[in-house]
């Protein structure tokens, strides 16, 4: 059985306690997913991480809670609640969380 998606439109959104923290794991909820590109929050626990890879689009990564080390092109970036980096398209990225670590990922498709 599907289930039907959550229309998000017009409703103020609390994004640090949309996804939750599990131990060992990360957990992730899709805010948009259009023609024109996603918004994705996700809970990453402490040791978590996405291995490197590319995508086909700009990704702006949002930290919304805790620190995290990103990675571009073999190059490390710490960062904490509060700050974003935009991670090309095409160029290979990893997400490593230092912390429990929340962000919120907006994909841009050109």
């Amino acid at each position: 059985m599907s289930k039907a998606k959550e229309n998000l439109a017009e409703q103020v959104i609390d994004l640090c306690n949309l996804v939750a923290y599990q131990s060992g794991s990360i957990v992730s909820r899709m805010l948009v997913y259009t023609k024109a590109g996603t918004i994705t929050v996700f809970a990453f626990d402490a040791g978590e991480g996405l291995s490197e890879h590319t995508a086909p689009y700009d990704a702006i990564l949002q930290v919304l809670d805790g620190e995290a080390l990103i990675t571009i092109a073999d190059k490390e970036y710490p960062m904490k609640a509060g700050e974003l980096i935009i991670m090309p398209a095409k160029i290979p990225h990893a997400v490593h969380a230092t912390t429990p670590f929340k962000m919120m990922l907006t994909m841009i498709h050109a």
